[in-house]
């Protein structure tokens, strides 16, 4: 059977010479199918393209969304942070003020004082109530200078470790993650085996490794006040230990999450993480006696 064909008739311009080109049916055929399969193919890589630039942008909108999100909550985080301060002072405060200076005295009784009787004292109940005003007006006294000196004993007001001081406190940018994070203490660069020392008298209620923190030993002075000294090579305190300020509870080391040695040191009220700036500005570096012991 004689295949069909089409006749394709090319003519020169110049010499006036005709060529005729015989295309079978099943070359154009071919052509076309080709042709249509690369329109489809075409077709899926741009329909491909086009999705995945949505995606793209789509996520791109997402992380916009999950970083403002990040600093909106830091931001909230930070305000929380600093009012639980604030309040944390304010209660230790009015504490302070309490013990020293408060006199508080429930008075109970009827409303109706008409049947009570006689209300003038005796003169010997007049005696008792004298001598008892001067025995508290010297307790009260007494008890004013003994919380004087244990609230300047119980304040941090020496450097913990003779360093650099590094890492300040508040928002900062995390050296693992990247991200922005909350530093709730102060980093002091010191080299590893420089001694730790306790910054105020107090008692060690927590010395063991801790997560993110290291080797971590914590110090309750009292009356809401507390140390933490993380990132330790080793222990020279252990829980239950009473120190005294400038003893060595621990020395430098690189344990935790750290990435160089250096002391990670907190100063915690009434459990809130505040700022110990102020209290290393106005501390002064501990010149060691002769001889420290833990008791």
């Amino acid at each position: 059977m004689k295949q069909e064909y089409f006749v394709v008739v090319l003519a020169h311009s110049l010499r006036g010479r005709l060529r005729r080109v015989q295309i079978p049916h099943t070359a154009i055929y071919a052509v076309l199918i080709l042709a249509l399969l690369g329109c489809f193919s075409a077709f899926g890589i741009i329909a491909s393209y086009a999705r995945m630039a949505l995606k793209v942008a789509n996520y791109n909108a997402l992380r916009r969304e999950a970083d403002s999100l990040r600093t909106r909550y830091q931001a909230l985080l930070a305000n929380v942070n600093q009012q639980e301060r604030q309040l944390a002072s304010l209660e230790i405060y009015a504490r302070e003020v309490n013990i020293a200076y408060g006199i508080k005295k429930s008075l109970e009784g009827p409303r109706d004082i008409s049947h009570e009787g006689k209300l003038i004292p005796t003169f010997s109940e007049s005696l008792q109530d004298y001598d008892y005003l001067r025995q508290a007006r010297t307790l009260d006294l007494a008890s004013k200078q003994s919380h004087r000196l244990t609230r300047l004993n119980g304040m941090p007001d020496i450097w913990p470790v003779e360093g650099r001081l590094m890492g300040p406190f508040g928002l900062r940018t995390d050296p693992f993650s990247g991200e922005g994070a909350f530093h709730r203490g102060v980093d002091i660069s010191a080299p590893t085996g420089t001694p730790i020392r306790a910054t105020a008298d107090g008692v060690v209620i927590f010395s063991s490794m801790s997560s993110g923190f290291g080797r971590l030993v914590v110090v309750d002075h009292g009356e809401g006040v507390e140390t933490w000294y993380a990132h330790m090579s080793r222990f020279q305190a252990q829980a239950g230990n009473n120190v005294h300020r400038g003893d060595i509870i621990g020395y430098v080391g690189s344990s935790g999450r750290t990435t160089a040695p250096h002391l990670h040191y907190e100063v915690h009220l009434r459990g809130n993480p505040v700022n110990p700036y102020p209290f290393l500005e106005k501390a002064r570096v501990f010149t060691p006696p002769a001889q420290t012991a833990l008791f």
